[in-house]
């Protein structure tokens, strides 16, 4: 008989500091004390003693040392597989996995406990949530290149936020409780500035409401999991743009508690240069990792494919990137976006703005 999956509970921070690995080692000693059997899979103290001194007292799981010292180090899944702990203390969930582990991410790491039945707490930054990627880089200057599915936190049985004002987390990076002292002004000059931290605490905030919202949806819906809501993300193959599009769509589909597709049109004949070919296998992983269904079609009219498309998967929210057409294009004929517009009913369009160069 196959094992009841294990329950997950993220400790949500809004930023590096505010001390969710201390928070997720004190509730951890109290459960221990409780009776509870609870293993440290994995944390990373970050050189910090009070966090280290929580951790030494709990029993830890053996670690795998990739052999390039100890930021490769990674938990030992099958070792916690065959211990089989009620809960399992896993840090860092976005974390990107050593070359050669057998998975790429913790998070799939984190699954891989899940589905055995064990319960996993874990820790995570906001600016790590995959569809708020591109929102972060705009907002903040900053390319984070570690994300984690939205579908995690969306469907996380506990949801815990770890808050600091930004005021009192800019005192604790000063009095060296975060980082070395030769790194401190630089943290605090730059990516922990006022501006950046209250941004992240925000979007931290709103994760929470969305979610808190999403429950009362379902807590309220006559027939739990069914959704009538469906969108669809219209995206060719632009550098840059497809996964813009497919991330406003997981948004926008996650705040409806709609279903997502994402479409991508290819030429009849199918020949794509090597370039768009890229993008749209990078659109797809996108698509498959945030738990949407990718369509890829052949057809000469990308417009035409869409409003089949809208009818044919009973879409309710379209997603269309706006482009700069050339005066020779509008001259053609109205857009996608017109079209669309002019020629689907009970259809709601959301135009998302690219900076990308006009169309040729």
């Amino acid at each position: 008989m196959r094992p009841s999956r294990g329950r997950l509970r993220i400790y949500l921070g809004g930023a590096a500091g505010v001390g969710k690995t201390y928070q997720l080692l004190g509730d951890a000693l109290l459960a221990r004390d409780e009776g509870v059997d609870v293993v440290v899979g994995y944390v990373e103290p970050h050189g910090r003693s009070a966090t280290e001194e929580r951790a030494r007292t709990l029993e830890a799981a053996p670690l795998i040392d990739a052999g390039r010292g100890r930021a490769e180090t990674e938990p030992d899944i099958p070792w916690l597989l065959e211990r089989h702990p009620t809960v399992a203390l896993i840090d860092e969930l976005a974390h990107t996995n050593a070359r050669g582990s057998e998975r790429m991410k913790r998070y799939e790491d984190v699954e891989r406990l899940l589905d055995s039945g064990i319960d996993v707490w874990t820790t995570v930054n906001i600016q790590h949530l995959e569809s708020l990627n591109d929102r972060i880089g705009e907002l903040t200057g900053v390319t984070v290149r570690e994300t984690f599915p939205d579908r995690l936190i969306r469907d996380a049985d506990e949801v815990r936020l770890v808050d600091l004002s930004p005021a009192a987390l800019r005192e604790r990076i000063a009095r060296g409780l975060v980082y070395p002292t030769d790194q401190i002004d630089r943290a605090l000059t730059g990516f922990f500035t006022v501006e950046n931290l209250a941004i992240l605490r925000a979007l931290a905030l709103h994760e929470l409401a969305e979610i808190a919202a999403a429950e009362a949806r379902a807590v309220g819906s006559p027939t739990p999991g069914a959704t009538s809501e469906r969108v669809l993300v219209a995206t060719g193959g632009r550098p840059g743009s497809a996964n813009r599009l497919i991330r406003a769509g997981e948004r926008l589909a996650e705040r409806s508690d709609a279903a997502l597709f994402v479409l991508a049109v290819e030429p009849q004949d199918g020949r794509v240069d090597a370039q768009t070919a890229k993008v749209l296998e990078e659109a797809e992983l996108l698509t498959r990792t945030l738990g949407g269904t990718f369509l890829r079609r052949r057809s000469d009219s990308a417009t035409d494919q869409v409003l089949h498309e809208i009818e044919a998967q009973r879409i309710t929210q379209v997603v269309l990137g706006q482009t700069h057409r050339s005066r020779a294009r509008r001259l053609a004929g109205p857009g996608i976006i017109d079209a669309v517009l002019r020629r689907s009913r009970g259809v709601d369009v959301h135009v998302v703005a690219d900076s990308s160069q006009a169309d040729a």
